[in-house]
Formats: C-alpha cells, sequence, structure tokens
C-alpha cells in the first residue's frame, strides 16, 4: 500500500540513505510503501561559482510525479537553509508539488533564510566556528555525528589529518 500522494526525495548525497531509510521504517510500522528519489541540486546552489572548477553532478532521480504531490525533502543537516531553497528551486522544474515538508536528521540552528524543518531528529546549537559532519553507513561506512571546531584553513582535525602527507 502507497499513501496516495506523498513521496521522499532525498537531498543527494547524504539525504539520500537517510530518505530510504524512513521510508523503511514507515513500511515496517505502517505498512505503507513510500516512493523514494535523489535530488541533485549542484545547479542551484547559490554559491556554485565558489565550488570546483567541474563540479560532481550525482543525478537525480524522482521515481513518482511531483505535481500534485506532497514531497518531503529530507537531508542530514539543517544548517543556514540556503540548499533546502536550492533543494526547492531543483524540484520546481519538476513539477507543482502540493506541498513540500522538510525532514532533517540534524538541526543546528543558524539560519539566513526562513526555512525551517517540520521533521527534526535532533536539534544541536552551536556556533557558526564549528563544523557539523554526518556520516552515513551506506556512503562512510559507519553511522555518526561529529562536532568539531573549525580552524583558520576551514578544515576540521580530521580532514587536515587525511591531507597531511604521510610519512614513508
Amino acid at each position: 500500500m502507497r499513501p496516495e500522494g506523498r513521496g521522499d526525495a532525498g537531498i543527494q548525497r547524504r539525504g539520500v540513505p537517510i530518505a530510504r531509510r524512513l521510508a523503511e521504517s514507515i513500511h515496517e510500522h505502517e505498512g505503507a510503501r513510500l516512493p523514494v528519489g535523489a535530488l541533485d541540486i549542484t545547479f542551484y546552489r547559490d554559491d556554485l561559482s565558489m565550488l570546483a572548477q567541474q563540479p560532481v553532478v550525482k543525478g537525480t532521480d524522482l521515481p513518482f510525479d511531483v505535481t500534485g504531490t506532497t514531497v518531503v525533502l529530507v537531508d542530514d543537516v539543517l544548517y543556514t537553509g540556503r540548499t533546502i531553497r536550492a533543494a526547492m528551486d531543483a524540484l520546481m522544474e519538476y513539477g507543482r508539488p502540493q506541498a513540500i515538508r522538510l525532514a532533517v536528521l540534524v538541526d543546528r540552528g543558524h539560519r539566513e533564510l526562513p526555512i525551517r524543518a517540520d521533521h527534526v531528529g535532533k536539534n544541536v546549537p552551536t556556533s557558526r566556528e564549528e563544523l557539523v559532519r554526518v556520516r552515513i553507513e551506506e556512503i562512510d561506512g559507519e553511522d555518526a555525528v561529529d562536532i568539531d571546531l573549525a580552524s583558520d584553513d576551514g578544515l576540521d582535525a580530521a580532514s587536515r589529518a587525511a591531507a597531511a602527507p604521510r610519512a614513508g
């Protein structure tokens, strides 16, 4: 059984496995099958010119008709709201949803746009100097949420260690 008029769209990259997990949980508890898609927002970002010369496009795959559907956007971290604005712009390319809802694993605050999540796994107060990194087993090999203090170079401790030259 599928709830009519509802579809989930995970924002590439970590929002996709989170959306799949949510849909599976709904199926286990409610017996309802929700269609789950992937939404690539790369070309809708307002900081596209600051990204790499050749941005990595992961692709959009929405296995349901967006028009007239309530679409739940799913992402790992809600911060400034700019990713969600880009996701809404990208979604509109595929039709006119009846409604758009937002589900996030972590809401860290510091909004720059008037966007809020309808469903939040955990509110995590942070400073702007901190980095919140969600790791998902399907992508990173484990589930975890890390909060690190950003350095002057903009990298967290793990990223600096990974980028450091190795002896030997």
